[in-house]
């Protein structure tokens, strides 16, 4: 093969740089990437960088490959899908465990920097013990606690709603309140009935207990029959589940946040444990729409919150 084939055509390469190189000339930095075009060559397109594998797995996760970072002392924790219990759920199933929620709880407790926690709910239920030990979890915070219904807080997503300092509900959100069931083999002994009551009695008292519906209305709302096709209880819908007790204030994102903000200057000029058990800031929304008149403080229900 001759030089001149082997080149493409006689004088392309090598390049005369037009000088010679001596002690005096100190060469030039590396370039990098992809070598530029020839003399008298038409430079050809630009390669296309490809994305980072953090930014791809972000749209995988999020379905946007980037979040507006911002440095926040309030922290989002949602409760969505299907709590899980002590069984795993089938995969197709969006779930809530357990695990991931209460070691979250802790380090939010402990950690300086967050001074308050947004509780975003959107779950049809679960497991009751699961459901129990993440409300008691965010009831025995010290600091500032808002939850917000979007969507639905059913079952037992009913007393985590109600265990936070203060809670909303979305004007088309809804809760489903409807008594204990068990899944799987059940054996018919009245040691089984039982169970079922003493559980069930857990439910009652936590919501009982940390927000303003009585045991009768709520046992009468769990029981009532006629309204649920293959059951019997309720179905509340946004202002309903104001007007009944169960939650605070119709309200959305904004209103949440505004709350939120407003309880963590209250905590900081008071101790842990005197906002505990101090009033709760009342209503900032337009009268009517809240569980009480605007400015009216509202005391907390004493004790700890219990499913």
């Amino acid at each position: 093969m001759s030089e001149e084939r082997f080149w493409g055509y006689e004088g392309e390469y090598p390049f005369d740089p037009g000088f010679e190189p001596g002690p005096g000339i100190e060469p030039g930095p590396d370039p990098g990437g992809e070598p530029g075009p020839l003399p008298g060559e038409q430079p050809g397109p630009r390669r296309v960088q490809g994305k980072s594998k953090e930014s791809m797995e972000a749209l995988k996760e999020l379905g946007t490959n980037s979040l507006p970072e911002i440095k926040s002392n309030i922290h989002c924790l949602t409760i969505v899908g299907q709590i899980e219990g002590h069984l795993v759920l089938p995969p197709q199933n969006k779930t809530t465990k357990y695990e991931h929620i209460i070691p979250q709880l802790v380090a939010l407790e402990q950690s300086p920097e967050i001074e308050g926690v947004l509780v975003v709910l959107n779950t049809v239920g679960g497991d009751v013990e699961a459901g129990l030990a993440i409300a008691e979890m965010i009831t025995s915070l010290s600091k500032p606690t808002v939850s917000i219904v979007l969507g639905g807080g059913h079952s037992i997503g009913v007393p985590i709603a109600v265990a936070s300092h203060y809670s909303f509900i979305a004007e088309t959100a809804s809760m489903t309140i409807h008594p204990i069931r068990l899944n799987g083999l059940v054996i018919g002994v009245p040691q089984t009935y039982e169970y079922l009551d003493k559980m069930q009695d857990r439910v009652v008292r936590f919501v009982t207990e940390h927000s303003k519906i009585d045991e009768e209305g709520f046992r009468e709302l769990m029981f009532r029959t006629g309204e649920l096709a293959r059951d019997i209880g309720t179905v509340l819908i946004g202002r309903e589940a104001v007007e009944k007790g169960l939650i605070d204030e119709v309200g959305g994102v904004g209103q949440a946040v505004t709350r939120l903000k407003a309880m963590i200057e209250e905590y900081k000029q008071k101790s842990p444990a005197a906002f505990a058990q101090g009033v709760v800031p009342g209503p900032v929304g337009p009268p009517g729409v809240q569980g009480g008149p605007p400015g009216e403080s509202v005391p907390r229900p004493g004790g700890m919150p219990v499913q």
